[in-house]
Parts: C-alpha cells; structure tokens; sequence
C-alpha cells in the first residue's frame, strides 16, 4: 500500500488519547478522517469536533459504509466487535495505531523516541519545546497536553519527529510494544520498572522488549539511559549507537550539581563529564524533572543544539497538564491533580509535594484504576507509597470485573496497613462519598492532590465545587454572627 493511494481514513476506537491525535494529524494532513467509539464525550468529543472530524457513538458496520481506504484498529479492541468483523470479513486495509504512526509520519522523519516506565511524556515534551524555541520546528506526539504547546501533537515539518514511546501492546493483532514501530534513531530509555500486569508477567518480560527496542538503533544512532534504573543501565549495553548516561549520580556522563529550591523553583548546575555545561532554574517540580531536564538536554547536545538555547528552553518549559497542577485554591486548601498510579510515581509526587509546598497535612486522593494498581502485585508497594501522605482516600476498584479475583488490590488490607502507619485512611466506593469525607475532615493549610491516570468521576471539578459550597456557607455563618 503506498501512502498516494490512501484518501479516506476510518479509526476504530477514535477517543482514546493517542488515536485521537493521530486522527487529528491526518486531518491536519488534509485526509478525510472518521472515526467511532463506544465511548464519546468531552473532552474528546469536544477535540474531535472542532477538528470537523465526524465521530460514531457505537461499533456498526453501517460507521464502514463509505468503504475507506484505510482503517486504523485501536489496541484496546478485540474479535468480535462488528467494524472489526466487517474489515476482516471484506479483506479492507488495515493496520495499528503505532504503523500508521510510523507509515505517515516517521519514515522521512529523523525520530527522537522516548521510553520508560515514568517520566515520558514531560521529557518527550522538553524536548519538543526546545527544538521549537531552537528553531528546528519539529513534529511531535505525546500522551498528554504540554502547556506550552496547548496540544497533544504538532507537525511543524522539521526534521525531527518526538515521539513517546510506549511499551504497552500495539493492538490485537500485534501484541508486540508500539516503541517497535517508531524507528529509533536518537532515543531514551528514562527507567524501566515492572508495569502493566495485564500484558506482561515479569520484569523480565518488559526487559525482553526494550532490549528489541534498543537493538533498533542504528550505529550511528543515540541512547539516552537514566542510569539511576539498573534495569534501564543494564538493557543500555546491548546499544550499538553511541549511549550516555544521565542521572542524580556525578559519575554519569550528564549529572546535577549545587541543588536548591528557591520560591518553588528547583535551581542546579548542568555538569557534562563533571564539567559545568549550563546553570538552570526549572518551573516545574520534582528530582523526578531533574532527570528529565537531564535526558533531555543529553538528546538535544548530541544533536547539536547550543547549550544557551536548551537553558532557554528548560527555563520556559511550562509542564504538561495533569503533572501536579494546580487546579483549585478554596479557604486555604490547594487541590492538584497529578496522573501518579504506580507506586514509584505516587512515591515521589508525594515526596515532592511535601518538600515542595510543607502542607500542614497532605492528603492523597488516590484511584486504582490501571490495569497494573487494581491489582495485587504492587499490594505492599502501594501502601509504603500512599503512607508518604498524612490522609488517605481511596474508592472503589475501578470495573473490577476485569481483574481475576486473585489478583485484584485487597483495598481492606491496604486501609488497614496504612492505620497501621499512623495514618487516616478510608475506602470510600464512590466519589461523592470521598467528597462528603474531605468537606468533613479538611483544614486550612490542608493540600490535596488527587492522582488518577483517567477521569475519576470528574472529581477535579466536584470537590472544589463541594469545598466553595462548604467554605461560603461557613463564612456568611460568620457574617451573620459578626
């Protein structure tokens, strides 16, 4: 099939985060897109629509009716939905989410790829960002919304092409990583750590597929390796490109020096080869961004970009939407939202926000919602994690249908461990019930980061909702007495 014959484009599973960019791409490429899911609402909905792309409310053959040249089968659909059945049954084209990828956008390209368990969309962001303030105008697609960019993707025509690879499955039909699609030519491997449970049975498993990945790197090709991983420094020998080592250690080739917090803002030298490379002063928080202020400026040296245009760039780099922001302020509690779900994330955003922001107390709000937190297999981890917060809330897991009963999170258990810790802890099923807990037990100079990786009943809205209800009542209470 070559790209000249492809005119009309249908995406079966449009509104999920990465397929919906994707269609936005072609569109912006000027193809003719559809697409349907079983799931459509805002804010997708809303995306998809001002693109002027048309989206089906439900599977049906009837979505296949124009006979497109193109179908694009999302990972998280199977045998047996109708479109599915309908473009197996009629031999229409069709390929994954990470080919179609990689057929329109990658293969002219030069592909910056970024990997690991955490951190990817922020790095992958970073440099994005600074190969635009660079002038490089490059073409980018992350998993979330950078702020600087407004957008989840960008096709500026430089180049280079960002892109965050992901090591989940690429569809049913390809259960292999969708970092094998990308072409890797210049790419970090940030950290590797056991995930998605679902799909792999160790970390072993997961180690397997990042060694395929970096044995796609070309020689003269680049690797990027957080070397504080010893599962991502191990895989990084099998490297046939020139690797670097970056992380919080002065023996790595890319290392930060004279740490310090000045007004919220984290400030340390750059040291390459233990030699002062640049000073910055970062606008997001975290050691976590240290690393990823690292990686990142280890990708854009090796490619050539002036060391003042990458403190530039850091200096401006505004974060990427729902990585610890702020969302709400009300009668002395600050609310976040952050996208932590693995125990390592949640760790180390508590940790952040603590040394951050010294609330008086923290509260976690935190959702099993992964296919990797409903599950068992980090039960202790989760526990050691969330007990860096002083109150904790958790609810229901979610649709715990999906999870065999033997391997689902025990949420007593969980409870019980974090009272054991000396800590305030509820399972409470639904979020109405967490919010009528929080309006109960909240305190001025409280701060609450609520940490889903999805929509979590929309809690990011309600509870500040509840909490201005709660806090102008108490104070035309006040008035009234005064």
């Amino acid at each position: 099939m070559l790209i000249s014959d492809v005119h009309r484009i249908h995406l079966i599973g449009i509104c999920g985060t990465g397929m919906a960019s994707l269609a936005a791409m072609l569109k912006d490429r000027d193809y003719d897109v559809t697409g349907s899911d079983e799931g459509v609402y805002p804010p997708m909905s809303d995306f998809l629509s001002q693109k002027q792309i048309p989206v089906s409310q439900g599977y049906h053959i009837r979505n296949l009716a124009a006979n497109p040249d193109l179908v694009i089968i999302g990972n998280a659909l199977s045998r047996g939905n109708p479109e599915i059945e309908y473009v197996l049954n009629r031999k229409m084209p069709y390929i994954s989410f990470p080919e179609a990828l990689k057929f329109f956008f990658l293969q002219k390209k030069t592909p910056i790829v970024v990997t690991g368990t955490h951190g990817k969309t922020t790095t992958a962001s970073m440099i994005a960002w600074i190969l635009h303030t660079a002038g490089f105008n490059p073409d980018f697609l992350i998993g979330g919304i950078s702020e600087n960019f407004r957008s989840s993707y960008g096709l500026e025509g430089g180049q280079y092409c960002v892109v965050e690879g992901d090591e989940y499955d690429s569809a049913f039909f390809d259960k292999g990583p969708k970092f094998l699609h990308y072409l890797p030519y210049v790419a970090v491997i940030g950290n590797i750590e056991f995930d998605h449970a679902d799909i792999y049975t160790d970390l072993e498993a997961i180690k397997l597929q990042f060694r395929r990945f970096v044995h796609l790197i070309p020689q003269q090709g680049y690797l990027a390796v957080g070397a504080d991983s010893p599962a991502a420094l191990e895989i990084s020998r099998f490297c046939h490109g020139k690797t670097e080592t970056f992380g919080i250690g002065s023996e790595n080739v890319w290392s930060p020096a004279n740490l310090q917090l000045q007004d919220n803002r984290i400030g340390f030298d750059i040291l390459h080869r233990k030699k002062m490379f640049q000073k910055v002063r970062l606008n997001v928080y975290g050691n976590y961004n240290i690393r990823n202020a690292l990686a990142a400026t280890a990708i854009l040296n090796h490619l050539g970009i002036p060391g003042e245009d990458i403190r530039r760039g850091l200096e401006s780099f505004s974060g990427v939407r729902r990585r610890l922001q702020l969302r709400a302020t009300v009668g002395g509690v600050c609310i976040y939202e952050d996208f932590a779900h693995h125990p390592t994330a949640v760790r180390e955003t508590l940790q952040t926000i603590r040394e951050t922001f010294h609330p008086k107390r923290l509260w976690a709000i935190y959702e099993p919602r992964s296919a990797t937190s409903r599950r068992n297999v980090f039960q202790d981890a989760i526990a050691r994690a969330l007990g860096q917060a002083d109150c904790i809330a958790v609810p229901a897991l979610f649709r715990p249908e999906n999870v065999p009963d033997d391997e689902k999170l025990d949420l007593d258990r969980l409870i019980a461990d974090l009272h054991s810790m000396g800590r305030d802890a509820w399972n409470l099923p639904t979020v109405e019930g967490i919010i009528r807990k929080v309006c109960q037990e909240v305190q001025a100079g409280d701060l609450i980061v609520i940490m889903s990786n999805g929509g979590f009943g929309d809690i990011y809205t309600k509870l500040p909702m509840a909490l201005e209800r709660q806090h102008a009542k108490s104070y035309s209470t006040t008035q009234e007495k005064a």
